[in-house]
């Protein structure tokens, strides 16, 4: 008997990799917000 593949794993593990991404685009665009915002500030 072949072996069924385990589709609740793998979009599982997808998720987990979208989730991942987002969180660390989310990071960015708020440290890139900061270093705007501090710019005119230290001037």
């Amino acid at each position: 008997m072949a072996k069924k593949p385990n589709y609740g794993y793998e979009k599982r593990q997808k998720e987990i990799a979208k989730k991942a991404k987002k969180e660390e685009k989310r990071k960015r665009k708020l440290e890139e917000g900061e270093g705007t915002k501090e710019t005119p500030g230290q001037e």
